[in-house]
């Protein structure tokens, strides 16, 4: 049974209305350590990764192999399922800030650097990690980059902050190789203060061949753009998730072209983050407010196309799940995660602050 399936099967034990009883239990903070005798439902299960480095980025390639990208120039990388974890950072990396992961097998991976100026960067590999190339380094001061998304394995954008009143994109064709800025003019204007959010790696995401979204906040409404040419011109809607300096739509995930999830919050600790997730059936022309969000400001999360209604979000104070696409969520985990990604066959994994890595098991 895949785990987004044993998700669906949990839930369900548990009730789709009520709590996840029949999940993972246990002291705030260690239930993905240490699953309570007899439970049963959606664990994660840690795969120790000898790092202290805070993990916002995150690519799911299967069920064995997985790449992390952190804090401090760090770069994982797993291909035995999260035995063992090596180090296979770009050299010269340390000051570095990773905030993005896209992987295409366990030899080609895009990592992104976020930052102002020339600290924001993408690199390549095609060997695993043993060699690096720079494929694009930000000359601009007024640029910051926050998220990378590949349509396939050639074709993919990167995000920056709105640079003379519009948000920047850069496309690639080439495996990352090269990167061109596209022309601002098919996007639409920035609000004051608008801006993504390098949370999670999903504030730019993609489906299919030619359709992207680009998820903001920080002003006065939270919004989600969408593309259907690549990056080449955008549209653009309001969304229900509360709007303000530290709040906003942080991640959003798609089943298919029309279905997608938004989620998010106020990323300040111990703040309250009512109506933080929504759902779209027609592409993000239209965003509903969820019937029942996740408790607390949700980072990251994912909508597997095989996973039929059922996706999951992560975040600093847990992990939530729903059967339902989207319109009610139930925590299973207290553990705290950033990023979470789930691979074509079936494999989920999360990743989080002092170098916290886990893959999603069923416990029977």
């Amino acid at each position: 049974m895949g785990p987004m399936r044993a998700l669906g099967r949990a839930i369900t034990v548990a009730g789709v209305c009520g709590a996840v009883t029949a999940a993972v239990l246990g002291v705030p903070g260690a239930a993905s350590e240490r699953p309570s005798p007899g439970a049963r439902g959606p664990a994660w299960r840690l795969t120790p990764t000898g790092s202290e480095a805070r993990f916002r980025g995150l690519a799911a390639v299967g069920r064995e192999t997985a790449w992390l990208a952190g804090s401090g120039g760090t770069v994982l990388r797993t291909t035995d399922g999260g035995r063992t974890w090596r180090d296979v950072a770009p050299a010269g990396a340390r000051g570095l800030e990773f905030r993005d992961v896209e992987a295409f097998d366990a030899r080609r991976a895009v990592v992104l650097a976020i930052g102002e100026g020339d600290a924001s960067r993408v690199y390549r590999t095609s060997d695993g990690g043993a060699t690096w190339t720079l494929g694009f380094e930000n000359d601009d001061p007024r640029a910051f980059y926050d998220c990378v998304t590949f349509f396939d394995s050639r074709h993919g954008l990167a995000v920056s902050d709105p640079v003379d009143g519009r948000f920047r994109i850069i496309s690639t064709g080439d495996a990352g190789r090269s990167w061109r800025v596209l022309p601002p003019e098919g996007m639409p204007p920035a609000l004051e203060g608008e801006a993504g959010f390098a949370a999670s790696g999903q504030c730019l995401v993609s489906h299919g061949s030619r359709d992207v979204w680009l998820a903001t906040g920080g002003a006065s409404r939270s919004r989600v753009f969408h593309s259907g040419d690549r990056g080449l011109t955008w549209t653009v809607a309001d969304t229900p998730l509360p709007s303000s300096a530290s709040q906003g739509v942080f991640a959003v995930a798609f089943r298919d072209s029309r279905h997608g999830v938004a989620v998010g919050g106020d990323y300040r600790p111990g703040q309250p983050s009512p109506a933080a997730a929504a759902t779209t059936s027609d592409g993000g022309r239209t965003w509903r407010p969820a019937r029942r969000p996740p408790a607390e400001y949700r980072s990251g999360a994912v909508w597997p196309a095989y996973a039929g209604p059922a996706a999951l979000a992560v975040g600093p104070t847990g992990s939530d799940g729903t059967l339902d696409g989207g319109r009610t969520w139930t925590r299973f985990d207290t553990g705290s995660f950033d990023t979470v990604d789930c691979a074509p066959d079936g494999g989920c994994w999360a990743a989080g602050e002092k170098g916290r890595a886990a893959r999603l098991t069923f416990t029977r």
